[in-house]
């Protein structure tokens, strides 16, 4: 495909990408070089938390990037300060380290939970992980998630991540031993299909960890900031875990994350980790505008309110067309379908006339929906009739 000048054979082959290109973004609405307009409940997987473009986001970029971009990570900066300020207030951690991506942080929780057993554990290492989990695409953080196929694509992986059942707290038990340093993972399993950890099993496996003097890791970066109806997933089962990471909506479209951790955990010395852009005043500044807004009176209750909204037509659907259900939590849920035809329906609703709708399906029976969290009841009506005439196809 040629755009202006150039073709897109310049770009290295990693995904089939369709033959548009996207030119301007709107609230929930993409619009590409055609001049077509695409409802989009993706939203950059789970990223764009308030939509494309938002007036804080557009605001806090031109702002801070007419003062200060990049310091270098070796200064101190105020964003950077006032970012990690707000997220101790609002979580049960002391600490925070900036990163650009959900990766690269669950790569310092990984490192950071490694050390700590070094110190606390006898040399402890290994992490327990769940099958389908997923938490990136370092070697890593592959090796962490439990991704059919991943522990043979780059061979040989990174040992240390025994995988256990997900919502088995029996298992996990069994699983512990001397080399056990601790447990992580998704509070929702995204990538796996939009499936909920049991409040249950996440109270028990905060009991367990304690009792054992392991750590509990929560991957929080599709979950977090918001996206479940709590500012972080885990507060749902009322739990305080000892490392927590941040991505996707964190920056709301720009490339930002974070470690969080208690004090007791915190056991980095100088050179032990760090990172070129990290906390540089250019994206906590995003960041930072994307928290308050967050935290602003009632915007966490209308997630909720959506969630349950979306959930419903979603029901609804389901009955009428005769297939399996609904699953998810707050604004990140998924339509299971009776058969295995989710790609195509991707595929038709993206190439839909006059418009055109962005869905993701994660597995061949299943549709996820990550709308902006503030969506409106309006456009999440629009979302399902076009679905509704798919559906009927």
């Amino acid at each position: 495909m040629h755009y202006g000048a150039h073709s897109t054979d310049a770009l290295m082959f990693i995904t089939h990408r369709p033959d548009l290109v996207f030119e301007r973004g709107e609230g929930s609405w993409l619009y590409d070089h055609t001049g077509k307009k695409y409802l989009d409940f993706i939203q950059g997987w789970a990223v764009n938390c308030l939509g494309h473009c938002p007036p804080e986001i557009v605001q806090a970029l031109g702002a801070q990037a007419s003062r200060l971009i990049n310091p270098s990570p070796a200064f101190y900066n105020g964003p950077m300060i006032e970012l990690a300020g707000l997220l101790t207030a609002n979580s049960c951690f002391e600490r925070v380290f900036f990163a650009n991506t959900g990766a690269e942080a669950n790569e310092g929780a990984i490192k950071l939970a490694r050390k700590w057993g070094r110190l606390h554990r006898d040399g402890a290492y290994e992490i327990i992980t769940f099958g389908h989990g997923f938490h990136g695409r370092t070697l890593a953080t592959m090796s962490a998630s439990g991704k059919a196929g991943w522990d043979t694509l780059y061979h040989p992986q990174v040992s240390g991540f025994p995988k256990v059942p997900y919502n088995d707290i029996v298992a996990v038990d069994a699983q512990i031993g001397p080399k056990t340093v601790a447990v992580m993972l998704e509070p929702v399993q995204g990538e796996g299909g939009v499936i909920p950890a049991q409040l249950e099993f996440l109270k028990a496996l905060r009991e367990l960890t304690r009792q054992r003097g392991i750590l509990l890791i929560v991957d929080e970066v599709q979950t977090g900031m918001g996206r479940t109806g709590k500012l972080f997933a885990h507060q749902q089962a009322e739990i305080e875990p000892d490392i927590m990471t941040l991505g996707k909506g964190i920056g709301g479209g720009v490339p930002l994350a974070a470690l969080l951790a208690r004090e007791n955990v915190c056991c980095f010395e100088p050179g032990d980790q760090g990172g070129t852009y990290n906390g540089n005043p250019l994206m906590t500044a995003v960041g930072l505008a994307v928290i308050q807004r967050l935290l602003s009176p009632g915007f966490l209750d209308g997630v909720v309110a959506r969630g349950e909204y979306l959930a419903t037509q979603l029901r609804t659907l389901s009955a009428r067309h005769g297939l399996a259900g609904e699953r998810g939590a707050g604004l990140l849920r998924a339509l299971v379908l009776d058969d295995e035809r989710a790609p195509q329906i991707v595929q038709r609703a993206l190439e839909g006339q006059p418009l055109g709708l962005l869905l993701n399906a994660p597995r061949p029976n299943l549709l996820r929906f990550m709308p902006a969290l503030n969506v409106s009841e309006a456009e999440i009506d629009t979302m399902i009739g076009m679905l509704d005439a798919l559906l009927a196809r």
